[in-house]
């Protein structure tokens, strides 16, 4: 089954079709991960994108039941340059095939992914089609250049209706932009009380939840798309400790009066250093977005920044001067990517336990 992907600027490249019969198109983007195809595919922020894995063979341990990110994959296509149709690994139930046919997900393969990569990274992310070889380029060109980037990927990805993850202890409220189940893994290991809300919820939907700390999860698309977010960290910013990732990290600096821009490529991998600029510390992360806080816009606010990337000293940290709250761009839950930065999850804890430390005395001094 011969298939073709086509570039809006008019190159194209002929390979083989797997996964689900049907046309498909968004941004293409390319990961730089040598694993973790399964938590890519699964990773609600990849909404809408074709995602291109530059590691040359892909499907070769198959698919499992436990390594998904989300129930239901928002990824629009995968291109890969060699896919395994024989798997070989003891946790293996599906091929990456038969996955992607179970969850209509089309897919092209022989690609040269070297040359998709380069040209991603001269002329920045370009929007691309899957299609039938047959299909007439000109006509799928002049579609595509017509299509216009979603900027609803929030909506579609996020919880429609709020749910308890139950737990014994500290009672997180995690809004859902389009949440990575590593990141409520993690708060459950720690035995958190979490309850999982919408993205839209308000900030007096928030606290009437009596929080002990706020987590502000990672997803698609620009944050500047998400509004009614921002408003709520506004509000709620300063009365209860707060947390945020990836998207959450950018809402935070909007929310605090910084900026933030599309990047040129994006960073999409699990091996971006990542520098903590009080210690000097290297951590090696995990990493999909494709917007970056301006740096210049930081100093005009009361936060500070903690962390940068190595490789073009883009933003990765902040924390706020005056109240318990700090983000990161990049993924500490590791799902997929290495665990140098799993700490950020204990550090939230303790600021958690500080604050309500703080209130139970200050409670206990008026009583008296």
């Amino acid at each position: 089954m011969k298939r073709q992907l086509i570039l809006e600027d008019g190159t194209i490249f002929s390979g083989e079709g797997f996964g689900w019969e049907a046309e498909t198109s968004g941004e293409v983007v390319f990961n730089t991960g040598m694993t973790g195809y399964q938590e890519i595919l699964s990773d609600p922020s990849y909404c809408g994108q074709l995602v291109t894995l530059t590691y040359p063979l892909i499907g070769n341990y198959g698919i499992n039941r436990d390594d998904f990110e989300s129930i239901s994959p928002a990824v629009s296509g995968l291109i890969v340059k060699e896919v395994a149709d024989f798997p070989s690994n003891w946790r293996s139930e599906w091929s990456l095939d038969e996955y992607l046919k179970m969850k209509k997900i089309p897919g092209i393969s022989g690609i040269d992914t070297r040359k998709l990569t380069r040209i991603i990274r001269q002329h920045g992310t370009i929007k691309g089609a899957i299609c039938s070889i047959e299909r007439d380029v000109f006509e799928v060109l002049s579609a595509l250049r017509l299509t216009m980037i979603q900027t609803d990927q929030v909506s579609i990805v996020s919880t429609k209706n709020p749910y308890p993850s139950p737990g014994r202890g500290i009672r997180v409220v995690l809004v859902d932009f389009g949440m990575k189940h590593g990141i409520l893994r993690e708060l459950n290991l720690r035995d958190c009380d979490v309850i999982v809300v919408p993205y839209h919820t308000s900030a007096d939907e928030i606290l009437q939840l009596r929080p002990d700390g706020i987590m502000l999860s990672n997803g698609p698309g620009n944050p500047k798309d998400v509004p009614e977010a921002i408003h709520m960290i506004q509000e709620v910013l300063g009365r209860v400790p707060l947390f945020g990732i990836c998207l959450g990290h950018q809402l935070f600096a909007l929310a605090c009066g910084a900026d933030t821009t599309k990047m040129k490529f994006g960073h999409r991998g699990s091996n971006h250093p990542v520098k903590e600029l009080a210690t000097g510390k290297i951590a090696i992360t995990s990493q999909n977005h494709g917007y970056t806080v301006e740096t210049d816009s930081v100093s005009e606010t009361r936060l500070a920044v903690t962390h940068k990337a190595i490789n073009d000293g883009t933003i990765e940290g902040l924390k706020h001067l005056d109240y318990p709250a700090f983000t990161v761009q990049y993924h500490p839950e590791a799902s997929p990517g290495p665990e140098d930065a799993n700490g950020l999850f204990d550090q939230f804890m303790r600021m958690m336990t500080h604050k309500k430390e703080e209130a139970t005395s200050i409670c206990q001094s008026v009583q008296i």
